[in-house]
């Protein structure tokens, strides 16, 4: 079954003369568990197409369908918590609260929910993401790499079926920007949990499951990129 659903999306901004068309009849499915990356120069529509299949944006046309739910058919608030407890979000800029330690930065969304973390399964994220030893440091106590490490456990802890990653390594060197797309591999696999990431780094896109291009408003799917 197909974890995401895009159908027909179009978004125009402006009107009349002035107006730009960013995404243009962008169609395509994702299964649940594949890890999918977009690339496209600036400006080709990449980053609005994120926005759309995060609900963040709303599309001039066209529907998107995560696990069967029309998010866009969906009232604010409703969507408001489908989106906090459906999709995690990486962003290039690690977007940390700096007066919170590792793991509150982790366990905020819950927090945000009125849930309370399971403990077992906040460990576990400390340990795959390697952060056991660095649980009560502070953000800026942190180098690049753990920041983004923190990020993504924020993103993996409500258990989300969808990840939407913007350049996840945009601010990392080669190193750590190795460890961060093996951490986002392995949350793929271990968790079942469908990952679309945009990137301009073509090597790091050829280690997907799947590569989407967007150019000038269109998407072209260009497969998988192993079996």
């Amino acid at each position: 079954m197909d974890l995401l659903e895009v159908q027909s999306i179009s978004k125009t901004y402006g009107s009349g003369e002035t107006a730009v068309r960013a995404l243009k009849n962008v169609s395509f499915s994702v299964p649940k568990g594949e890890f999918v990356t977009v690339v496209g120069e600036s400006g080709s529509g990449k980053s609005t197409l994120l926005n759309m299949l995060g609900a963040l944006d709303t599309p001039t046309s066209g529907k998107v369908l995560i696990d069967g739910n029309d998010t866009f058919a969906m009232k604010e608030n409703a969507l408001t918590v489908f989106r906090r407890r459906n999709i995690g979000f990486i962003f290039q800029a690690f977007n940390l609260v700096p007066e919170l330690t590792v793991e509150q930065n982790m366990i905020f969304p819950l927090l945000l929910d009125y849930q309370k973390p399971n403990r077992k399964y906040l460990e576990e994220l400390l340990a795959v993401l390697n952060l056991k030893e660095r649980r009560h440091h502070l953000p800026n106590q942190l180098s690049g790499g753990q920041q983004q490490r923190v990020a993504i456990g924020r993103a993996l802890i409500t258990r989300p079926s969808l990840i939407l990653a913007d350049e996840p390594t945009g601010n990392l060197d080669t190193q750590n920007s190795s460890e961060v797309i093996a951490l986002l591999k392995e949350a793929s696999r271990k968790y079942e949990q469908t990952i679309i990431m945009i990137t301009h780094n073509r090597s790091i896109a050829q280690t997907a499951d799947r590569v989407l291009q967007v150019s000038d408003g269109v998407l072209t799917d260009f497969g998988r990129c192993r079996e």
